[in-house]
């Protein structure tokens, strides 16, 4: 099989893994308060990432970290998984998922703003545009489409919703400053932060066993929202020629999602929910269009 077909494959495996855990995500939370969720899941994610790494042959990478990287580590893992996740499970607890899963992807949005002082970069009008963009979007999601009141639905939701995706693009631009093993770098990153989530938990609530149907949603997220998909998609970038050719694929996740929640938790997908996911891709789509060097207004 061609390099560029494996890549697809790859791509596909990706998107239809991280489709289904908006899903996933509802279904643990029937069963379980947030926090549970985040324990078994990231408890899950550390051991999928130790098999990957004994399957890789990179155990050995494991010891041969500096204390500088250990620290890094510990920085990530609390900004990823323990601070990312808390905030969107609560956010999943409090909105319908057709809400909270494209609030959640304003991240590819919300990186770009967090990139001028973190990474130094400038913006150009375009990528102003696409802000705007993906914002009416979240707008339309936020109210149910009743956008001249302005009256927001669960607005605790949609703040944490949103939240998640500043948190998110925090983790994603400092963890672009770690050159590491991406593998070892996410194993480190939920170690420590499954070391954090255990002391929150016994700080806020109490460790106790969930009913098995919360237990097996929860290692599902563990498996394909925290653990093998990435390793899915390094290999679908690895075998690609190009970035662009797979990359415009995960486009097709948020709205796949929409198809798993209408049918298997039998939510009623609104109007205001499609088009204002459909806002938020395309103002990531345009910015991706847009090199991020230097400001332009005219």
């Amino acid at each position: 099989m061609e390099s560029q077909s494996k890549a697809y494959i790859f791509a596909i495996l990706s998107v239809l893994c991280w489709s289904t855990v908006a899903t996933a995500f509802k279904i643990a939370l029937k069963y379980q308060d947030y926090i549970h969720l985040l324990l078994i899941s990231s408890f899950t994610s550390v051991i999928i990432l130790f098999l990957i790494l004994t399957f890789q042959g990179k155990l050995k990478l494991i010891g041969r970290q500096s204390g500088k990287n250990i620290l890094y580590s510990l920085f990530l893992g609390i900004l990823n998984p323990f601070l990312y996740y808390l905030v969107l499970f609560k956010a999943y607890s409090l909105l319908p998922a057709q809400m909270a899963q494209p609030l959640n992807y304003t991240w590819g949005i919300v990186v770009v703003l967090l990139s001028i002082p973190i990474l130094k970069q400038r913006i150009r009008v375009v990528n102003i545009i696409a802000l705007l963009v993906s914002f009416i979007g979240v707008i339309v999601i936020s109210t149910k489409g009743d956008i001249f009141r302005l009256k927001f639905s669960e607005p605790l939701g949609v703040a944490l919703a949103v939240g998640s995706s500043l948190i998110w693009s925090l983790y994603w631009l400092f963890n672009m400053k770690d050159d590491r093993d991406e593998i070892i770098k996410l194993f480190y990153n939920f170690l420590f932060g499954l070391i954090f989530i255990v002391i929150y938990l016994m700080v806020f609530s109490e460790i106790k066993i969930p009913p098995m149907k919360g237990v097996i949603a929860s290692i599902y997220v563990g498996i394909f929202e925290m653990g093998i998909t990435f390793v899915f998609w390094l290999k679908a970038m690895k075998f690609s020629e190009t970035t662009s050719q797979v990359s415009n694929i995960i486009y097709l996740s948020p709205f796949l999602s929409l198809v798993f929640i209408n049918f298997i938790l039998g939510e009623k997908i609104l109007l205001s929910s499609l088009i204002g996911l459909t806002f938020i891709v395309v103002g990531i789509i345009i910015q991706q269009f847009a090199k991020v060097k230097k400001l332009k207004w005219n």
